[in-house]
């Protein structure tokens, strides 16, 4: 009788933990979820699961981790509060033409053992006085906005588009933010109480 009262203890501590674990890991976005268009984006930059290998072909991490904690409008569009992650930047992508297979940059989650987990993808292009927000994927690109201070300099203003290609985002694939990914408490996080950054 014993054994069995310390065989069920033991398995309801197992399924326990097993919740608990389970509600710690990021939420993926499984491939079958995504348009075809976005499939194939996603299969040709899936190798950049690896952040060494984004490194190797030319993408920088930022270094810090940027969340925005205040919900705002940018330019009619929302600007939900959350976190967008760590950005790897690649300058030499960086201009007035866009392709689908080439973000500009990778973001990627910090996870809670000290790894990072590549989460989305963003297209970025400079703003030039006059010109209309670009489009890709059959949406509009946020902007124009300024740089996020510290991790960019604000005169760098610009339009993007983020696509939450491996991380579920509640607020939609194409939002700038996500409340479900989240920032370290310590080191290298910029909080920001508000995302509304309009050109100057």
């Amino acid at each position: 009788m014993r054994s069995r009262l310390v065989s069920a203890f033991s398995a309801f501590i197992a399924f326990l933990t097993a919740v608990v674990l389970i509600g710690h890991l990021p939420a993926p976005v499984h491939a079958d979820q995504l348009s075809p268009d976005l499939q194939n984006t996603r299969a040709a930059l899936d190798k950049y699961q690896d952040p060494f290998a984004a490194i190797r072909e030319g993408y920088l991490s930022s270094v810090g981790c940027v969340e925005f904690t205040t919900a705002s409008t940018l330019y009619g569009m929302p600007y939900p509060a959350g976190a967008m992650g760590v950005h790897f930047i690649n300058m030499s992508l960086v201009g007035p033409t866009l392709d689908p297979m080439k973000p500009q940059v990778l973001i990627y989650e910090p996870t809670d053992d000290g790894k990072l987990q590549l989460a989305a993808a963003e297209w970025f292009m400079p703003y030039a006085k006059g010109m209309k927000p670009p489009v890709l994927f059959g949406h509009t690109f946020y902007g124009p906005m300024m740089g996020h201070y510290p991790v960019m300099p604000k005169e760098f203003v610009h339009y993007d588009l983020h696509v939450w290609l491996w991380r579920d985002n509640p607020a939609g694939t194409f939002s700038p933010t996500n409340p479900a990914v989240k920032c370290p408490t310590t080191g290298y996080n910029f909080a920001q109480s508000t995302p509304d950054m309009p050109m100057p």
